[in-house]
Protein backbone atom coordinates (compact mmCIF):
# COMPACT_ATOMS: atom_id res chain seq x y z
CA UNK A 1 0.00 0.00 0.00
CA UNK A 2 1.46 3.31 -0.99
CA UNK A 3 2.19 5.42 1.58
CA UNK A 4 -1.18 8.13 2.52
CA UNK A 5 -1.70 11.04 0.30
CA UNK A 6 -3.64 14.55 1.60
CA UNK A 7 -5.76 15.65 -1.03
CA UNK A 8 -7.35 18.91 -0.48
CA UNK A 9 -10.48 20.60 -2.94
CA UNK A 10 -11.32 24.08 -2.68
CA UNK A 11 -14.54 25.34 -0.57
CA UNK A 12 -15.60 26.34 -3.96
CA UNK A 13 -17.04 22.86 -4.98
CA UNK A 14 -19.34 22.70 -2.58
CA UNK A 15 -22.68 24.77 -0.98
CA UNK A 16 -22.32 26.67 2.96
CA UNK A 17 -23.69 22.92 4.15
CA UNK A 18 -21.01 21.38 2.52
CA UNK A 19 -22.23 19.54 -0.01
CA UNK A 20 -21.34 18.98 -3.76
CA UNK A 21 -22.22 22.17 -6.02
CA UNK A 22 -21.60 19.88 -8.77
CA UNK A 23 -22.90 16.27 -9.74
CA UNK A 24 -19.62 14.72 -10.96
CA UNK A 25 -16.54 15.81 -10.27
CA UNK A 26 -14.48 12.49 -11.39
CA UNK A 27 -14.13 11.89 -7.67
CA UNK A 28 -14.72 8.42 -8.74
CA UNK A 29 -11.14 8.11 -10.16
CA UNK A 30 -9.73 7.98 -6.45
CA UNK A 31 -11.91 4.49 -5.96
CA UNK A 32 -8.70 2.33 -6.66
CA UNK A 33 -6.86 4.14 -5.10
CA UNK A 34 -7.65 4.06 -1.29
CA UNK A 35 -4.31 5.87 0.19
CA UNK A 36 -5.38 9.24 -1.01
CA UNK A 37 -7.47 10.83 1.34
CA UNK A 38 -9.76 13.73 0.80
CA UNK A 39 -10.69 16.65 2.27
CA UNK A 40 -12.28 20.22 1.37
CA UNK A 41 -11.34 23.38 2.72
CA UNK A 42 -14.13 24.57 5.25
CA UNK A 43 -14.79 27.76 3.27
CA UNK A 44 -14.29 29.38 -0.22
CA UNK A 45 -11.76 32.59 -0.13
CA UNK A 46 -10.74 34.41 -3.47
CA UNK A 47 -7.12 33.50 -2.17
CA UNK A 48 -5.91 30.71 -0.93
CA UNK A 49 -4.70 31.14 2.82
CA UNK A 50 -1.81 29.12 4.03
CA UNK A 51 -3.57 27.63 7.03
CA UNK A 52 -6.00 26.28 4.40
CA UNK A 53 -3.21 24.25 2.96
CA UNK A 54 -1.97 22.61 6.14
CA UNK A 55 -1.49 19.06 6.34
CA UNK A 56 -2.30 19.03 2.56
CA UNK A 57 0.02 17.35 0.50
CA UNK A 58 -1.76 17.89 -2.98
CA UNK A 59 -4.74 20.26 -4.33
CA UNK A 60 -7.23 20.37 -6.68
CA UNK A 61 -8.38 24.41 -7.34
CA UNK A 62 -11.67 25.84 -8.82
CA UNK A 63 -11.08 29.41 -8.95
CA UNK A 64 -9.57 30.40 -5.76
CA UNK A 65 -6.13 32.26 -6.42
CA UNK A 66 -2.90 30.76 -5.37
CA UNK A 67 -0.36 33.37 -4.57
CA UNK A 68 3.30 33.18 -2.74
CA UNK A 69 1.42 33.57 0.39
CA UNK A 70 -0.75 30.32 0.03
CA UNK A 71 2.14 28.88 -0.34
CA UNK A 72 4.48 30.19 1.64
CA UNK A 73 4.34 27.48 5.12
CA UNK A 74 3.32 24.77 2.52
CA UNK A 75 6.20 22.42 3.53
CA UNK A 76 4.06 19.42 2.82
CA UNK A 77 2.35 20.38 -0.62
CA UNK A 78 3.60 19.19 -3.42
CA UNK A 79 1.00 19.80 -6.28
CA UNK A 80 -1.37 22.36 -7.07
CA UNK A 81 -3.98 20.94 -9.34
CA UNK A 82 -6.09 23.60 -11.52
CA UNK A 83 -9.19 22.60 -12.35
CA UNK A 84 -9.27 22.97 -16.16
CA UNK A 85 -6.49 24.63 -18.37
CA UNK A 86 -6.03 28.32 -17.36
CA UNK A 87 -3.33 29.35 -14.72
CA UNK A 88 -3.27 33.06 -14.95
CA UNK A 89 -4.42 32.92 -11.30
CA UNK A 90 -1.77 30.89 -9.85
CA UNK A 91 1.81 31.95 -8.95
CA UNK A 92 3.37 29.64 -10.17
CA UNK A 93 7.52 31.13 -10.22
CA UNK A 94 6.03 31.37 -6.20
CA UNK A 95 5.35 27.82 -6.30
CA UNK A 96 8.27 26.38 -7.84
CA UNK A 97 10.41 28.19 -5.36
CA UNK A 98 8.46 26.52 -2.46
CA UNK A 99 8.86 23.15 -4.73
CA UNK A 100 5.80 22.76 -5.33
CA UNK A 101 4.37 21.28 -9.32
CA UNK A 102 1.09 23.17 -10.83
CA UNK A 103 -0.32 21.04 -13.45
CA UNK A 104 -3.38 21.56 -15.52
CA UNK A 105 -6.17 19.11 -17.04
CA UNK A 106 -4.90 19.21 -20.52
CA UNK A 107 -7.40 17.69 -22.94
CA UNK A 108 -10.55 17.58 -20.30
CA UNK A 109 -11.58 20.68 -21.82
CA UNK A 110 -11.20 20.78 -25.64
CA UNK A 111 -14.40 18.96 -26.64
CA UNK A 112 -16.90 21.26 -24.90
CA UNK A 113 -15.62 24.68 -25.59
CA UNK A 114 -15.14 23.76 -29.20
CA UNK A 115 -19.06 22.72 -28.95
CA UNK A 116 -19.55 26.33 -27.50
CA UNK A 117 -17.48 27.96 -29.72
CA UNK A 118 -19.32 26.69 -32.74
CA UNK A 119 -22.48 27.02 -30.81
CA UNK A 120 -21.93 30.87 -30.52
CA UNK A 121 -21.16 31.06 -34.14
CA UNK A 122 -24.39 29.55 -34.93
CA UNK A 123 -26.07 31.96 -32.74
CA UNK A 124 -24.06 35.11 -33.57
CA UNK A 125 -24.94 34.75 -37.42
CA UNK A 126 -28.41 33.90 -37.20
CA UNK A 127 -29.40 36.15 -34.25
CA UNK A 128 -31.12 33.58 -31.80
CA UNK A 129 -30.57 36.46 -29.07
CA UNK A 130 -32.47 39.15 -30.55
CA UNK A 131 -34.93 36.29 -32.56
CA UNK A 132 -35.56 34.82 -29.48
CA UNK A 133 -36.51 38.69 -28.31
CA UNK A 134 -39.01 39.22 -31.02
CA UNK A 135 -41.31 36.77 -30.08
CA UNK A 136 -41.15 37.42 -26.40
CA UNK A 137 -42.26 41.27 -26.78
CA UNK A 138 -44.51 40.22 -29.86
CA UNK A 139 -42.38 41.91 -32.36
CA UNK A 140 -43.29 39.59 -34.98
CA UNK A 141 -43.26 41.48 -37.95
CA UNK A 142 -39.54 42.82 -37.26
CA UNK A 143 -38.45 39.17 -38.28
CA UNK A 144 -37.81 40.45 -41.93
CA UNK A 145 -34.95 42.99 -40.32
CA UNK A 146 -32.46 40.24 -39.21
CA UNK A 147 -31.72 37.90 -42.22
CA UNK A 148 -28.82 35.97 -40.70
CA UNK A 149 -25.89 33.85 -42.31
CA UNK A 150 -24.77 30.51 -42.45
CA UNK A 151 -21.21 29.18 -41.84
CA UNK A 152 -20.50 27.53 -45.33
CA UNK A 153 -18.18 29.91 -47.47
CA UNK A 154 -17.19 31.63 -44.42
CA UNK A 155 -13.73 32.14 -42.14
CA UNK A 156 -12.13 30.92 -38.68
CA UNK A 157 -9.78 31.97 -37.62
CA UNK A 158 -8.10 30.99 -34.76
CA UNK A 159 -5.84 32.31 -32.14
CA UNK A 160 -3.75 29.76 -30.61
CA UNK A 161 -3.80 26.22 -32.05
CA UNK A 162 -3.78 24.08 -28.87
CA UNK A 163 -6.08 21.35 -27.88
CA UNK A 164 -9.09 23.56 -28.24
CA UNK A 165 -8.46 25.18 -31.34
CA UNK A 166 -8.05 21.83 -33.24
CA UNK A 167 -11.49 20.80 -31.70
CA UNK A 168 -13.73 23.83 -33.33
CA UNK A 169 -11.51 22.72 -36.77
CA UNK A 170 -12.59 18.89 -36.49
CA UNK A 171 -15.94 19.70 -35.31
CA UNK A 172 -16.48 22.22 -38.10
CA UNK A 173 -14.53 20.17 -41.04
CA UNK A 174 -18.27 19.20 -43.19
CA UNK A 175 -19.43 22.92 -42.78
CA UNK A 176 -18.84 23.66 -46.24
CA UNK A 177 -16.44 26.57 -44.19
CA UNK A 178 -13.22 27.89 -46.27
CA UNK A 179 -9.78 26.57 -45.24
CA UNK A 180 -9.21 27.72 -41.29
CA UNK A 181 -6.73 30.23 -40.12
CA UNK A 182 -4.15 29.64 -37.51
CA UNK A 183 -1.75 32.41 -35.58
CA UNK A 184 0.28 31.12 -33.43
CA UNK A 185 3.41 31.96 -32.67
CA UNK A 186 5.11 28.58 -31.30
CA UNK A 187 3.12 26.13 -34.26
CA UNK A 188 5.02 26.06 -37.83
CA UNK A 189 3.56 25.42 -41.03
CA UNK A 190 3.51 21.71 -40.82
CA UNK A 191 2.43 21.97 -37.95
CA UNK A 192 -0.59 24.27 -38.48
CA UNK A 193 -1.39 22.25 -41.91
CA UNK A 194 -1.36 18.65 -39.62
CA UNK A 195 -4.43 19.92 -37.73
CA UNK A 196 -5.91 21.67 -40.86
CA UNK A 197 -5.26 25.03 -40.60
CA UNK A 198 -3.00 27.32 -42.45
CA UNK A 199 -0.70 29.38 -40.44
CA UNK A 200 -0.40 33.42 -40.40
CA UNK A 201 0.50 36.67 -39.16
CA UNK A 202 -2.27 37.86 -36.59
CA UNK A 203 -2.68 40.86 -38.87
CA UNK A 204 -3.57 38.21 -41.76
CA UNK A 205 -5.79 36.52 -39.78
CA UNK A 206 -8.06 39.67 -38.24
CA UNK A 207 -8.09 40.80 -41.72
CA UNK A 208 -9.65 38.11 -43.36
CA UNK A 209 -11.42 35.91 -40.88
CA UNK A 210 -15.42 36.09 -40.72
CA UNK A 211 -14.86 34.84 -37.15
CA UNK A 212 -11.93 35.20 -34.92
CA UNK A 213 -11.98 32.78 -31.99
CA UNK A 214 -9.24 33.36 -29.58
CA UNK A 215 -7.52 30.12 -27.69
CA UNK A 216 -4.59 30.96 -26.28
CA UNK A 217 -3.36 31.58 -22.75
CA UNK A 218 -3.02 35.02 -20.55
CA UNK A 219 0.54 35.97 -19.87
CA UNK A 220 2.87 38.81 -20.12
CA UNK A 221 3.17 38.55 -23.69
CA UNK A 222 -0.46 37.85 -25.08
CA UNK A 223 -2.23 40.47 -22.49
CA UNK A 224 -3.85 43.13 -24.30
CA UNK A 225 -3.14 41.08 -27.45
CA UNK A 226 -6.41 42.31 -29.34
CA UNK A 227 -6.59 46.36 -28.82
CA UNK A 228 -7.45 48.60 -30.86
CA UNK A 229 -5.15 47.94 -33.89
CA UNK A 230 -6.38 44.59 -34.16
CA UNK A 231 -10.28 45.55 -33.92
CA UNK A 232 -9.79 47.93 -36.89
CA UNK A 233 -8.00 45.42 -39.34
CA UNK A 234 -11.28 43.15 -38.94
CA UNK A 235 -14.27 43.55 -41.27
CA UNK A 236 -17.44 45.08 -40.28
CA UNK A 237 -19.20 41.47 -40.99
CA UNK A 238 -16.94 39.66 -38.70
CA UNK A 239 -17.22 38.08 -35.10
CA UNK A 240 -14.89 37.97 -32.58
CA UNK A 241 -15.57 35.01 -29.66
CA UNK A 242 -13.41 34.94 -26.65
CA UNK A 243 -13.71 31.59 -24.47
CA UNK A 244 -10.13 32.18 -23.24
CA UNK A 245 -9.36 35.06 -20.70
CA UNK A 246 -9.85 38.54 -20.45
CA UNK A 247 -7.47 40.13 -20.54
CA UNK A 248 -6.44 39.33 -23.70
CA UNK A 249 -8.65 41.63 -25.11
CA UNK A 250 -8.89 45.82 -24.37
CA UNK A 251 -12.94 46.08 -23.71
CA UNK A 252 -13.06 49.61 -23.82
CA UNK A 253 -11.91 49.25 -27.46
CA UNK A 254 -13.98 46.27 -28.23
CA UNK A 255 -17.26 47.82 -26.44
CA UNK A 256 -16.32 51.08 -28.93
CA UNK A 257 -16.34 48.85 -31.98
CA UNK A 258 -19.60 47.27 -31.21
CA UNK A 259 -21.55 50.11 -30.73
CA UNK A 260 -20.53 51.72 -33.66
CA UNK A 261 -20.72 49.06 -35.72
CA UNK A 262 -17.56 48.32 -36.87
CA UNK A 263 -17.41 45.12 -36.33
CA UNK A 264 -20.63 43.03 -36.25
CA UNK A 265 -20.60 41.12 -32.89
CA UNK A 266 -19.15 39.51 -30.22
CA UNK A 267 -19.27 36.28 -27.77
CA UNK A 268 -18.20 36.89 -24.33
CA UNK A 269 -17.37 33.99 -21.66
CA UNK A 270 -14.47 35.59 -19.95
CA UNK A 271 -13.82 39.30 -19.04
CA UNK A 272 -10.90 41.78 -17.46
CA UNK A 273 -12.53 41.55 -14.32
CA UNK A 274 -14.08 38.83 -12.69
CA UNK A 275 -16.81 37.95 -11.13
CA UNK A 276 -18.78 40.66 -12.73
CA UNK A 277 -21.44 41.59 -10.00
CA UNK A 278 -22.96 44.16 -11.46
CA UNK A 279 -24.75 44.43 -15.37
CA UNK A 280 -22.30 44.71 -18.05
CA UNK A 281 -22.45 47.75 -20.31
CA UNK A 282 -22.06 44.54 -22.79
CA UNK A 283 -25.31 43.94 -21.90
CA UNK A 284 -26.57 47.02 -23.80
CA UNK A 285 -26.08 45.97 -27.12
CA UNK A 286 -27.99 43.73 -28.86
CA UNK A 287 -25.00 42.22 -30.84
CA UNK A 288 -23.07 40.63 -28.15
CA UNK A 289 -23.52 37.26 -26.30
CA UNK A 290 -22.39 36.91 -22.90
CA UNK A 291 -21.80 34.39 -19.92
CA UNK A 292 -20.23 34.06 -16.69
CA UNK A 293 -17.11 32.78 -17.74
CA UNK A 294 -19.08 28.85 -17.47
CA UNK A 295 -20.34 28.37 -21.69
CA UNK A 296 -18.76 25.38 -21.45
CA UNK A 297 -19.96 23.88 -18.49
CA UNK A 298 -21.54 20.14 -18.94
CA UNK A 299 -21.64 17.49 -16.74
CA UNK A 300 -19.38 15.68 -18.64
CA UNK A 301 -16.43 18.40 -18.63
CA UNK A 302 -16.63 18.58 -15.04
CA UNK A 303 -16.46 14.58 -14.67
CA UNK A 304 -13.56 14.75 -16.89
CA UNK A 305 -11.68 17.35 -15.65
CA UNK A 306 -12.11 16.01 -12.45
CA UNK A 307 -10.87 12.62 -13.14
CA UNK A 308 -7.74 13.91 -15.21
CA UNK A 309 -6.85 16.45 -12.08
CA UNK A 310 -7.21 13.08 -9.48
CA UNK A 311 -5.53 10.91 -12.07
CA UNK A 312 -2.12 13.81 -11.58
CA UNK A 313 -2.68 13.42 -7.61
CA UNK A 314 -2.83 9.58 -8.24
CA UNK A 315 0.31 9.66 -10.61
CA UNK A 316 2.20 11.88 -8.12
CA UNK A 317 1.22 10.00 -5.02
CA UNK A 318 3.07 6.83 -6.97
CA UNK A 319 6.18 8.41 -7.71
CA UNK A 320 5.38 9.66 -11.19
CA UNK A 321 5.25 12.62 -13.15
CA UNK A 322 1.60 14.25 -13.71
CA UNK A 323 0.88 15.01 -17.09
CA UNK A 324 -0.30 18.77 -17.76
CA UNK A 325 2.50 20.05 -15.69
CA UNK A 326 3.66 23.93 -16.43
CA UNK A 327 6.59 24.07 -14.34
CA UNK A 328 8.89 21.32 -15.43
CA UNK A 329 11.54 22.35 -13.39
CA UNK A 330 10.75 21.87 -10.34
CA UNK A 331 11.13 18.09 -10.77
CA UNK A 332 15.11 18.77 -11.59
CA UNK A 333 15.30 20.38 -7.93
CA UNK A 334 17.07 18.47 -5.81
CA UNK A 335 14.49 19.91 -2.68
CA UNK A 336 11.12 19.01 -4.58
CA UNK A 337 12.74 15.55 -5.08
CA UNK A 338 13.59 14.82 -1.42
CA UNK A 339 9.89 16.65 -0.21
CA UNK A 340 8.50 13.91 -2.72
CA UNK A 341 10.75 10.86 -1.52
CA UNK A 342 9.76 12.21 1.88
CA UNK A 343 5.82 12.42 1.63
CA UNK A 344 5.58 9.20 -1.19
CA UNK A 345 8.58 6.76 -0.50
CA UNK A 346 9.10 4.25 -2.82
Amino acid sequence: MPAPFNLKLTGDFFDAAGKPKYADIGLSALADAPHIRQAAFPSHSPEIAPEQLAGANGVIVLTPKVTAQSVSRAKDLLAVGRFGVGYDSVDVPACTAADVAVFITSGAVDRPVAEATVGWMIALTHHFRTKDRLVRTGEWDARSRFMGSELRDRTLGVIGLGGIARHVIKLLENWGMNPPLAYDPFIDDAGAAKAGARRVSLDTLLSESDFVSIHCPLNDQTRGLIGAAQLALMRPDAYLINTARGGLVDEDALYAALKEGRLAGAALDCYAQEPVTKPSRFADLDNVLLAPHCIAWTHELFRDIGRTACQGMIDLSLGQKPRGVVNPEVFAKPSFQEKWKRICPR
